[in-house]
């Protein structure tokens, strides 16, 4: 069994004004086995937004199921929804989401305080993370005193605490130079290498080319993907530019 399975999800919005409905996403399928590391790319406009939104639980699709673990997302009653995300969902944005008047420390402790862990369980959590994360210097500093590179350390020691079994990444080097995001996909790559499951969103092609698979969304449809095999980074980095050129002068198969 995969660890999710999304099957023939469809949304549609009705717009505010004119109530005109636009398809935002059309049946869309794939699955995500554990230990997986996945980049979805596409257009402004194509969908993966939406998509991501409707895996996080923040959003419910028109039609079709989502499943975790065999457990559907999509009828999670509003009520448990907060709860299901921060047992099994870890998030990593691209404006990094810290609360400036927390300290580093107490922001990757929040869903765990949130979760009534006691000090004592998060302490010995955070540890080894953030050994591994290299901010084991900087944990009692607050946002305001920390590079970009140093505050997406921070988001992913938040996502990584509580065990997830997936995490969502929505433009995670975006806001970064690419020296600190060479060193952020490096830590990708490392906790993806030690069996944590990344689906990742990105316009681009550098952090696209760390992935193990890439799917391309078009128009709101899962249009192609590439798998990695044996290819290189630099060789991934190629097939995805060129896949991108295909998609965006109509070229390219329907996956």
């Amino acid at each position: 069994m995969p660890l999710l399975d999304v099957k023939n999800v469809e949304k549609i919005y009705t717009t505010r004004f004119g109530g005109q409905k636009v398809r935002a996403l059309k049946d869309v399928s794939f699955t995500v086995d554990e230990g997986e590391y996945i980049s979805i790319m596409g257009e402004s406009g194509s969908g993966k937004t939406t998509l991501l939104n409707i895996l996080a639980a923040l959003d419910k699709p028109t039609k079709g199921e989502v499943l975790l673990e065999g457990q559907s997302i999509v009828s999670i009653k509003e009520k448990n929804i907060a709860e299901f995300r921060r047992n099994n969902l870890g998030f990593v944005f691209q404006d990094f989401n810290l609360l400036d008047t927390f300290s580093a420390e107490d922001n990757i402790y929040l869903p765990l305080v949130l979760a009534r862990k006691n000090y004592q369980e998060m302490s010995r959590k955070l540890t080894p993370i953030a050994e591994k994360l290299g901010i084991s210097g900087i944990l009692k500093k607050y946002p305001y005193e920390l590079s970009g590179g140093q505050k997406q350390r921070v988001a992913i020691a938040r996502a990584l605490i509580t065990d997830p079994k997936l995490i969502l990444a929505d433009e995670p080097t975006g806001a970064l130079d690419s020296r600190a995001s060479e060193q952020l996909l490096s830590l990708f790559s490392k906790v993806n290498g030690e069996g944590q499951t990344i689906l990742m969103v990105t316009h681009s092609i550098q952090a696209a080319s760390k992935a193990g698979r890439v799917l391309f969304i078009k128009d709101g449809q899962v249009f192609h993907q590439i798998y990695r095999g044996d290819m290189s980074n630099d060789q991934m980095y190629q097939k995805i530019s060129t896949a991108l050129t295909a998609l965006a002068t109509g070229g390219g198969n329907r996956a």
